[in-house]
């Protein structure tokens, strides 16, 4: 799977995050402080790693900025992304399943090793739901992203 990684800072989380993904198999493309040259701001390293994921380049993005909490929002305004900031491995399941989440934002602040490896263990196992109400939840959200390409 190609998968685009940001973060605005150099930390270890992150160092680990890009060796674990390529350790599970999958090709990364690294932006922010983890590419020498590109602009680690939160707000423009989150939305190169996620318009990757709205145009196709990438499968998938993981975002990191302190809390996420930055990432996640600047991720989340690239029309056809659904960004979820994932603290734990439940929620990173949920958001792979209710949400159909393409994108994980993570705190580089309070996650430790063992737990990013749960969070992408979930976030990998899980698939989106064919619950007909998730479902109907992630169409309306598709719908507010047209709604906002429309108002262009």
């Amino acid at each position: 799977m190609r998968i685009s990684v940001s973060s605005d800072m150099d930390e270890p989380v992150a160092r680990l995050l890009v060796e674990e993904l390529r350790a599970r198999g999958h090709e990364v493309r690294a932006y922010g402080a983890l590419s020498p040259g590109a602009d680690p701001r939160w707000a423009a390293c989150s939305e190169r790693a996620a318009r990757e994921v709205a145009e196709g380049r990438a499968d998938q993005a993981v975002v990191c900025c302190w809390t996420g909490t930055g990432a996640s929002i600047a991720a989340n305004k690239v029309p056809g992304v659904r960004a979820a900031l994932c603290a734990d491995a439940y929620t990173a399941d949920g958001a792979r399943r209710w949400n159909d989440a393409n994108v994980l934002a993570i705190g580089l602040r309070l996650t430790s090793a063992p737990l990013l490896r749960e969070i992408l263990d979930a976030w990998f196992a899980g698939g989106p739901s064919t619950d007909a109400e998730d479902r109907d939840n992630v169409a309306h959200v598709e719908r507010l992203d047209e709604d906002r390409r429309a108002a262009r």
